[in-house]
């Protein structure tokens, strides 16, 4: 069985990787059970204080990616 293969370049938005990159280390961590519930918060919080007016995780990710 074969499998087909693409030669498709796909591009992560920027400050994505490190997103991503902070949910790990917050996960390592806090060891939790449920890794999806711990997810959902740990963005909800990040959202919370962006639209609070503090530092977007995602922008200042974008810089650091630079």
């Amino acid at each position: 069985m074969s499998i087909a293969s693409s030669n498709t370049n796909l591009r992560v938005p920027a400050g994505f990787r490190n997103l991503l990159e902070g949910l790990a280390r917050e996960v390592l961590r806090e060891q939790p059970a449920d890794v999806v519930a711990f997810a959902a918060q740990h963005f909800q919080r990040l959202l919370e204080q962006r639209e609070a007016g503090a530092v977007d995780p995602v922008a200042w990710g974008a810089l650091l990616e630079d």
